[in-house]
């Protein structure tokens, strides 16, 4: 069994979308029964769970355990702490009460059987054999219970179904001889044991879903919306924002001569522009799209590196323009420079008062490293004219219509919709110097975002469709021009 846990996830992993329910459409019955609410959320859960097992190579859950300092944490250790204080109570009593006890050792019979493999005929013959219920309810009335003599063959079949990872917590059961922190150990390295039992399960079934994925995820998603036909109405405001936005770029550029400068919408090219609009979602604009809502944590990060990335970008330009590339020549003053700009602007982009404050601290730390750099090769420090202009350059970066951010922005939007046109086969569009220093990085997270598209439009393009003829061709359009000819 591989070793899952050291890479496991949260029982509701933070990569794992929240899937927000879908809002009770205006034509649905006022009374729908709970039966079909449950099978309706059942679907959901199922459908964004085999999807973060696809799309996830590093899904994988581990035991949900509350924050110490949370009244959930505090709560749960006061019943646990009364639970085996109750148990150790009764283990002391003269003579011993083994009530609990006996319940706790069908528990971990159950667990145990939990863990075996078909394979398993005479491991679970035997544990039958042990671990036999009745048997033990006899020799607790006779007196006879012999506690420490089940621990032992529980701890050996522990040892014979555990991941390597846990050998040593298993081994250190051997140790333990009082029997309430015993038991309590062997419940929590059991709880460890599920957990990478079901892991090394999705790692196992990974290959094979992969190539059942897309017809499971789009017959999934006909179940739900058989049950709630509007489940694609975001979907379609986002479709048709997109459409809107590429036929006024069409009548943008057939002012200008050109090959691009005239045609229909294509309904490619809407698709494109709306993925693009993912990575700069307002959510006070409309509802997030249905079809996309699984990705959306994994958008939402791409969104905010590409913003870090094109403020990296900006400030790398200033630099370059004011300095010259003699600066930039210098062995390693590249590479310091950049951590020290993606150091000050990671995370500050989401509030224009953090950025504005964060691009106040880099135009400072940015003159100290160039003065640093033009005075290791015996050059005279920046005037004060050209540090004044710099660091006031860096510090209007904050500004959503700043003419560098958005030259940037436009550049790096272009880069990426190269992408997503040229397919994975096509080779990835260069940019030019110095938005070169970020190509690595762009690349990378065009490859990501292209991934995400590619497996999208695959699942839903069938739902795609005739939402976009019908946009792109309303009805009677194409008879009319049928007549025309």
């Amino acid at each position: 069994m591989p070793n899952e846990g050291d890479k496991a996830a949260d029982d509701s992993p933070t990569d794992l979308p929240c899937l927000e329910k879908l809002d009770s459409p205006t034509g649905s019955p006022p009374t729908a029964s709970l039966s079909s609410l449950m099978e309706l959320e059942n679907c959901v859960s199922n459908l964004s769970l085999a999807h973060e097992i696809v799309v996830n190579t590093d899904f994988c859950f581990k035991p949900k355990s509350p924050p110490t300092d949370s009244l959930e944490g505090r709560v749960t250790e006061i019943v646990h702490r009364a639970f085996w204080d109750s148990l150790q109570e009764q283990l002391n009593s003269d003579p011993p009460n083994y009530d609990h006890a006996v319940i706790l050792l069908q528990e971990v019979k159950t667990m145990l059987q939990s863990l075996l493999l078909p394979g398993h005929v005479r491991l679970r013959s035997q544990l039958d054999e042990v671990l036999d219920m009745e048997l033990i309810r006899q020799e607790v009335d006779h007196g006879a219970l012999d506690l420490h003599r089940l621990a032992g063959y529980i701890i050996n079949t522990m040892a014979s179904l555990c991941a390597p990872v846990r050998d040593p917590e298993v081994r250190a059961l051997r140790d333990l001889k009082d029997p309430v922190k015993l038991l309590r150990e062997i419940f929590r390295v059991l709880g460890l044991m599920k957990t990478d039992m079901v892991n090394f399960t999705i790692q196992s079934l990974r290959p094979h879903l992969l190539q059942q994925a897309v017809q499971y995820e789009r017959a999934k998603f006909q179940q739900i919306l058989d049950k709630q036909p509007a489940s694609l109405d975001n979907t379609t405001a986002w479709l048709q924002t997109a459409a809107l936005e590429e036929a006024s770029a069409i009548r943008a550029r057939s002012d200008s001569p050109g090959p691009d400068s005239r045609g229909p919408v294509s309904a490619t090219a809407v698709l494109n522009r709306a993925y693009m609009r993912l990575l700069h979602w307002e959510p006070q604009d409309q509802k997030y799209p249905e079809t996309v809502l699984m990705d959306r944590a994994r958008l939402d990060a791409l969104g905010q590196r590409l913003q870090v990335l094109v403020l990296e970008a900006s400030v790398l330009l200033l630099i370059n323009a004011q300095c010259g590339g003699a600066v930039f020549s210098l062995q390693g003053f590249v590479g310091k420079l950049r951590q020290s700009v993606t150091a000050l602007l990671e995370g500050s982009h989401t509030r224009e008062a953090d950025l504005r404050e964060a691009l106040l601290g880099l135009g400072e730390t940015v003159l100290q490293q160039v003065n640093e750099a033009l005075s290791d090769q015996g050059g005279a420090a920046l005037p004060e004219e050209s540090r004044d202009l710099l660091k006031g350059q860096i510090c209007d970066l904050w500004k959503q219509n700043n003419p560098v951010r958005t030259l940037i922005g436009e550049r790096v939007q272009g880069f990426l919709q190269a992408m997503l046109q040229g397919g994975p086969a096509k080779r990835s569009p260069e940019l030019p110097v110095p938005l070169r220093l970020v190509i690595a990085e762009l690349a990378e997270l065009g490859t990501a975002f292209g991934r995400i598209v590619h497996f999208n439009r695959t699942v839903f393009g069938p739902f795609y469709a005739p939402i976009l003829r019908k946009l792109l061709f309303p009805p009677g359009e194409a008879e009319a021009g049928e007549d025309s000819r």
